[in-house]
């Protein structure tokens, strides 16, 4: 571990489209990462990042380097009475849930993945599948530690006059080096939780199960690309039997190679989408919460499956008065290409705003796709779904968008200019170069 850039290691984003070397420091304490973000012989540029688990270009620098935080991983502090924890910001979910559970506390807000770091949840300002009662994990947060290229390390709470802490949640890691995290707790009763499933066959089905479960925090649906409007419907609570079992560290299998793209076509998609809709018939479970939040987890490096081209992850959120047509319209489309996507997720967003300026998450529905890469084809379908998700008013994904041109991701986060003002002169990205270029 070192905070010099003097080695080159091999870095690529979770979907695996760009691969290189990069001159990487590896900090493990404070004053390693104040060095490495500040030494003179440091690249031109440098970018934070963490367990690489955004599917884009948003934690790759082709033209500098990468300060990996995931040596930063230390707990500093858990107050069970306020239920507030502090941590360094290379530390993991997993791993804090790893400790947390068995105290009877967990993360309020958890994304799909437990291979993500305090740091990366941040600067994504993550969401799950309980938006509609907790909203982004940003809301959460009570303080962070912001190590810029110039001055002191900084401490910013919400009230930050400054703005510094609304650029930092949802910025990209582009603001400065998150150093650690301070994060308000829930109190659970179980590891475990009691979900049932439904299926069903139309998206108003959808709108009219969403809406009759406001008893239950956790909400999602799996929607079939081939057969647009089929889909099973997930609903949980957290049980109260007070079995605080702790979640696997690591997966029990693993994709040991690539897997061969061209499987992945109209005949595989149905099959798998079929199978899928068959083993999910209406019940309910037990199911502990790694398999619940964390289902793709189970097998390690899942993301070497789609081949050595890589894939594209498409998520975009529209407002609630617009999403039954532009939902419904993606859908068709999807189907239409035979590009369509294995795990395609339909869940919720509610009111709660994020604290973040440039944060993802506003009300109405979110969808998310996964593409095999398939190269101008994918790329084509993916701009056509642009094209609906602006005209009904909403959003991409920034944190897992690869490709969309800058004049797109202007219109749907018109507030970029002032993410730019406050981003570290030091720090860059491969995104953030593609879209802020004017």
């Amino acid at each position: 571990m070192s905070a010099s850039f003097s080695n080159k290691e091999p870095f690529s984003s979770w979907g695996r489209i760009d691969r290189r070397l990069y001159p990487v420091a590896r900090p493990r304490f404070a004053a390693d990462l104040a060095k490495a973000i500040a030494a003179p012989d440091r690249p031109a540029s440098v970018l934070p990042v963490g367990l690489g688990r955004s599917y884009g270009d948003s934690c790759l620098n082709a033209e500098g380097g990468l300060i990996v935080m995931t040596g930063l991983n230390r707990l500093i502090e858990i107050d069970e009475q306020g239920m507030v924890m502090r941590a360094q910001a290379g530390l993991s979910l997993g791993e804090a849930l790893r400790v947390l559970t068995p105290k009877g506390l967990f993360l309020p807000v958890l994304p799909g993945s437990q291979f993500v770091t305090l740091g990366g949840a941040v600067a994504n300002d993550v969401h799950g599948k309980n938006h509609l009662k907790n909203g982004t994990f940003g809301r959460w947060v009570r303080r962070i530690g912001l190590q810029r290229s110039h001055g002191p390390a900084l401490s910013l709470a919400p009230d930050d006059p400054s703005g510094l802490f609304a650029a930092t949640m949802g910025g990209f890691g582009l603001t400065g080096a998150i150093s650690w995290v301070e994060i308000g707790l829930a109190p659970i009763g179980s590891a475990f939780l009691d979900a049932e499933d439904i299926p069903f066959s139309s998206l108003d089905e959808y709108f009219q199960l969403m809406a009759e479960s406001e008893t239950f925090e956790q909400r999602v649906a799996w929607i079939d690309c081939t057969r647009p409007g089929r889909g099973v419907f997930t609903r949980a609570n957290v049980r109260h039997d007070g079995n605080f079992q702790i979640g696997p560290a690591r997966p029990a299998l693993s994709a040991p190679l690539d897997g061969a793209s061209f499987l992945f076509n109209g005949v595989t998609l149905r099959a798998f989408n079929f199978a899928y809709a068959a083993a999910h018939r209406a019940s309910v479970r037990p199911v502990h919460y790694s398999k619940f939040y964390f289902p793709l987890d189970a097998v390690g490096d899942w993301n070497r499956l789609y081949g050595a081209r890589g894939f594209r992850q498409y998520q975009c959120v529209v407002p609630e008065g617009a999403a039954r047509d532009a939902v419904h319209e993606m859908l068709y489309l999807i189907a239409r290409s035979g590009e369509g996507s294995m795990l395609a997720v339909l869940k919720a967003f509610g009111p709660k705003p994020s604290p973040g300026l440039m944060s993802f998450a506003t009300e109405g529905h979110t969808l998310a796709l996964d593409f095999p890469n398939h190269g101008e084809r994918t790329l084509r379908l993916m701009a056509r779904l642009d094209e609906i998700v602006l005209e009904a008013g909403g959003r991409i994904y920034a944190g897992k968008d690869g490709r969309a041109p800058a004049r797109t991701f202007q219109r749907m986060y018109p507030r970029w200019r002032e993410l730019e003002r406050m981003r570290d002169p030091a720090i860059r990205s491969d995104f953030w170069s593609r879209v802020s270029a004017t």
